[in-house]
């Protein structure tokens, strides 16, 4: 004998999903649920003895829970609203020293924002000069952690960087190192993307610098980020639709204001550990 149920997810994670179905007999009933089905609503059909659901999410964050089979009318199935959580997981990481901003295998964005408020003037920003250690940790065959088994680099840093104000943003700058007595593959650089610009920096005197930037969004009226909603973040995502990476022979807006955010990220990459230390933004006072 079989019967029909429903199963209707009301609360979980921003992360959570997607997810496996099985019962209390050892019954398999669904895999890779995505977390906007189960949001909706749907029916499985199980064996007559079923008493109880497990749903486990199997993606980014592994949790498992059980659910006893309950009697439900109409309207308390149309009542039952979704509603996101921040605590349906418990995140772990640095098991392994080798990885840092990994969590269950997956990379995740380490991501800093330095400020800047200026004096009286406005002053344009000139370049970006940032002290940071950049690690990478050798494998421990003994098992016995030490700090010998650490070195720095000289071309891994951060990957990606934003800089902004107000009312200007220089975009999506994607970071690579200089190439080393190549002057062809240096003369490639910027490179313009649909979404981005790839531009180069160079680590002189244990400073990590770049300069190839300007503000080129399309309108100041315009807002410069969307919400995220995967952190419910206000600033975490450029709106693209507001900014324009295309080739400009003259027309390049110098970053302009009486404040300035920097922000890098780091996120093609688990197995390097930053630790920043201080940064400059040199400036020119802006007379107007």
């Amino acid at each position: 004998m079989s019967k029909t149920i429903i199963v209707k997810l009301t609360r979980a994670g921003a992360i959570a999903g997607p997810f496996t179905i099985t019962d209390n007999l050892g019954n398999v009933i669904a895999t890779d649920v995505p977390k906007k089905t189960l949001i909706k609503g749907t029916t499985f059909i199980v064996n007559n003895d079923v008493t109880i659901l497990y749903l486990e999410s199997t993606g980014t964050c592994n949790i498992k829970k059980a659910f006893r089979l309950e009697s439900y009318t109409i309207s308390d199935f149309a009542n039952a609203t979704f509603v996101q959580t921040t605590t349906a997981c418990l995140w772990r990481h640095l098991t392994n020293i080798q990885l840092y901003n990994s969590y269950y295998g997956i990379t995740q964005p380490y991501i800093i924002e330095y400020p800047f408020a200026y004096k009286y003037f406005d002053e344009i920003l000139q370049n970006v000069k940032d002290y940071t250690k950049a690690y990478e940790y050798l494998p421990i065959p003994d098992g016995v952690f030490s700090y010998n088994t650490k070195i720095e680099t000289n071309d891994k840093w951060f990957n990606k960087a934003i800089l902004y104000n107000g009312q200007q943003s220089s975009g999506l700058l994607e970071l690579v190192a200089k190439p080393m007595h190549n002057l062809k593959a240096y003369n490639q650089y910027p490179i313009f993307n649909a979404n981005s610009k790839t531009i180069t920096y160079t680590k002189s005197d244990n400073f990590y610098q770049y300069n190839t930037f300007w503000a080129l969004e399309k309108s100041s009226q315009v807002p410069l980020f969307n919400t995220s909603c995967e952190n419910l973040s206000i600033d975490k995502v450029i709106n693209e639709a507001n900014m324009d990476y295309g080739v400009r022979s003259f027309k390049k807006a110098t970053l302009r204001a009486k404040e300035l955010k920097v922000r890098h990220i780091l996120d093609n990459s688990s197995t390097t550990h930053l630790v920043s230390q201080f940064i400059l933004t040199p400036a020119q006072i802006s007379y107007k």
